[in-house]
């Protein structure tokens, strides 16, 4: 277990505008086509740039699942490193994260693909450059805030957060306040193995300030007590969402595949369980 480098800001400024982006799970080629929507330009050093300084945020789980989760982590590395884009932590970029740090974790739900990638790049690149990267993984998927404050004109405006939060919790830094914003308000595990979620934004008090979230698939972004989740399931046949503020836009690009082999989806479970 080597040292845990330091958590990254939680604050973003957002007066040239940001760009939240909902779990893309190793879906690099549609994340590539919702840049190109959102009107980023790749210059010759390789990053994808705004003519307008806006900013990407990831809301986590850009690995897993899907098949490009190097492509993914490269990106955010590259991305991050020039103070281009940042993202908050997740469920599955803890899990990677303790794995590359040789923590005893079980890779399972897709984490087992990060895996496999890694031993095909090693194969391809050598071990020294594997190193480096899973190094440069480790300590970019480390140093993710639990959710992130995005401020304008000095004033907080919205939270971005993987799962969810609390909004005693926004600011604050604790485990509790950690594994909220990873898994969500969890309330035991269910028969079927999977976590029986409380629904945590049904139970919100109040609107403000907007809290933009994912982890959770459904079909279409949904707004519901000042939060909206635009997590759409790309990486099981749906989309994936990018939510633009200020402007109070959503843009999604529609799934190649559905890269997860599973017939039996968060997607197929949410349309059967909210059929009218």
């Amino acid at each position: 277990m080597r040292h845990k480098p330091q958590t990254r800001s939680k604050i973003l400024n957002a007066d040239h505008g940001v760009d939240f982006v909902g779990d893309v799970h190793g879906c690099h080629e549609e994340f590539l086509e919702l840049l190109g929507l959102l009107g980023y330009e790749r210059g010759r050093d390789g990053t994808y740039r705004h003519p307008e300084g806006r900013k990407l945020l990831s809301l986590g789980d850009i690995t897993s699942r899907g098949p490009a989760s190097i492509a993914m982590l490269q990106f955010f590395i590259r991305h991050i490193n020039a103070g281009l884009a940042e993202m908050v932590d997740s469920n599955h970029g803890w899990k990677i994260a303790r794995w590359l740090d040789g923590r005893p974790v079980t890779l399972a739900h897709g984490d087992e693909k990060v895996d496999e990638e890694f031993r095909m790049f090693q194969q391809e690149f050598g071990p020294k450059k594997t190193s480096l990267l899973k190094e440069q993984s480790r300590r970019m998927l480390f140093s993710s805030p639990s959710h992130m404050m995005i401020r304008q004109k000095d004033k907080l405006v919205a939270v971005a957060v993987h799962a969810g939060i609390r909004d005693d919790y926004i600011g604050m830094e604790s485990p509790a306040v950690h594994t909220f914003c990873r898994y969500g308000d969890v309330a035991g595990i269910g028969p079927d193995g999977r976590p029986i979620r409380k629904d945590w934004a049904q139970e919100r008090k109040t609107n403000q300030p907007l809290i933009v979230w994912g982890h959770d698939p459904r079909p279409k972004p949904e707004r519901l007590n000042g939060t909206l989740n635009i997590d759409q399931g790309c990486v099981f046949g749906g989309m994936l969402t990018a939510y633009r503020f200020p402007e109070d836009e959503l843009l999604s690009v529609p799934a190649k595949k559905n890269y997860s082999g599973l017939e039996e989806t968060p997607l197929t479970r949410y349309r059967r369980e909210h059929q009218d």
